[in-house]
């Protein structure tokens, strides 16, 4: 949920039951003003691969490719969502939450477009709890409209002005506040690949789970927000372990946003940049590092490095250092009729230095169309069709066609080609506050290597929210 009221439609609403709700039919709660409220969720996705057709598979020891074979894997998260007013304008949070999971391939040889969102770099079949969120909220107002905000999780149902300014501080993820989008961005209820989660080739620093710890101040002037955030990175790439020495490792982020109304239909357009500062390898110093010295390949790293066994590789634990990455994108929504959205998502990272907290992309775009059940008589359903591609930079083809790997992906070699997947989905509204979700997804081009794939990658999903 984001830190701002939010007054777009939500194509997959259902206001028939929550307990928040329950409590107020029988007077036990102001759903209107809250003081205090209390949501969870748990959803469940599983996962089958067919097999498909590959030319090579972890060639020389290489071993980040997705396996060619049929495969199933799933992901079960449980999550609690606790708010409380404090003093005026301030907000507190906290949300435990639990996960279980076996990822395709041990979550190996897919680039920007992995195939369920839920999945964590550490998660295992056993269930594991972590506080995900421990959130100060604190508004200040200056004026303007008043706009309502209803209840959700991690949100308060209350009234804020459209002048103000919300500092927040804590463990967070990032989208909970940056880069938000009505049809492509709640993949508990919508898509299910992370190409539309948020832009592929944002590297937003976060530990192996995705979460964080930092501060974030969004000044909120009618229609127009600014955002900014600086953020605790892990101590190595997809590492679980946070660095919490912000001064010198940090992700920081900016955003830009408008609403507007086109023809009485909403929609918004983001501008989002970010700057990470982190400890982490160059491809061509990686690159640099093993030609001048043979030995400093894939197998004599002792620090943290992707267990590779191809001796013949460069490797990136030989170029660590503290290095600069940056990208810059945008992100595009609007409402074309009551049921009917689309969205667009593009960002351009530098791709000088590896993938540190998301996924193996350095350039993405992702668009497409969410409609609600209008039109068939099931209001409460939604189906969706959308497209995504990543690219890399020359210099990362350049380490992975020499055998390099990085925290995701490298066959060996490269056949380099843009990865591409198509992900349609169909969201059944079964009972009160119980969703079905049907998801197909053809991906091409798996790890960018045109010498694999294409792979065609069946979802089903269930979401109960309360």
């Amino acid at each position: 949920m984001t830190a701002q009221a939010e007054n777009y439609p939500d194509l997959n609403d259902d206001g028939e039951f929550s307990l928040m709700g329950a409590l107020a039919d029988h007077g036990l709660h102001n759903i209107q003003d809250e003081r205090w409220n209390f949501y969870s969720q748990a959803t469940y996705i599983s996962s089958w691969k067919q097999a498909f057709p590959a030319a090579y598979t972890n060639l020389n020891g290489s071993p980040n490719s997705l396996l060619p074979g049929a495969e199933r894997g799933f992901t079960a998260t449980t999550t609690f969502y606790v708010g409380v007013k404090a003093w005026k304008g301030a907000e507190l949070y906290v949300a435990p939450e639990m996960i279980s999971e076996r990822p395709l391939s041990g979550l190996k040889g897919i680039g920007g477009s992995i195939q369920n969102f839920e999945l964590q770099k550490n998660g295992s079949v056993h269930s594991t709890w972590y506080p995900s969120r421990a959130i100060y909220r604190q508004t200040l107002s200056f004026g303007g409209k008043q706009n309502s905000v209803s209840s959700g999780a991690m949100q308060l149902a209350g009234t804020v002005d459209s002048r103000r300014f919300v500092f927040t501080a804590g463990t967070f993820s990032i989208l909970d506040i940056f880069d938000k989008n009505t049809y492509a961005g709640d993949l508990r209820r919508q898509f299910v690949n992370m190409a539309f989660l948020t832009n592929a080739a944002y590297d937003f620093a976060a530990d192996a789970r995705g979460y964080t710890t930092g501060l974030v101040g969004e000044f909120y002037f009618d229609d127009w927000a600014f955002r900014f955030g600086h953020i605790a990175g892990p101590k190595n790439p997809n590492d679980l372990q946070v660095n919490f020495q912000m001064l010198s490792n940090y992700g920081e982020q900016i955003e830009l946003e408008h609403k507007h109304v086109i023809k009485d239909q909403p929609g918004a357009i983001r501008i989002l940049g970010y700057r990470n500062q982190e400890n982490s390898g160059s491809y061509t110093d990686a690159i640099t590092a093993f030609k001048a010295d043979p030995l400093k390949n894939a197998t004599t790293c002792t620090g943290y490095n992707y267990n590779s066994s191809n001796a013949n590789a460069p490797d990136l634990c030989w170029a660590r250092k503290s290095n600069i990455k940056m990208g810059i994108g945008i992100n595009l929504e609007q409402s074309i009729t009551q049921d009917i959205g689309v969205f667009f998502r593009g960002m351009y990272s530098d791709g000088r230095t590896e993938v540190y907290s998301y996924t193996s992309s350095d350039r993405s775009l992702s668009f497409g169309s969410a409609i609600k059940g209008l039109r068939w008589g099931r209001e409460k359903d939604s189906v969706g069709l959308g497209y995504a591609q990543s690219w890399l930079s020359k210099d990362h083809v350049t380490y992975l066609n020499m055998g390099g790997v990085d925290g995701f992906i490298g066959d060996g070699k490269i056949n380099y080609k843009p990865e591409q997947v198509v992900d349609i989905y169909y969201q059944w509204h079964v009972v009160k506050s119980a969703w079905l979700t049907f998801d197909y997804q053809y991906l091409a081009n798996p790890a960018f290597n045109a010498d694999r794939g294409p792979v065609n990658i069946y979802n089903a999903r269930v979401h109960f929210e309360l």
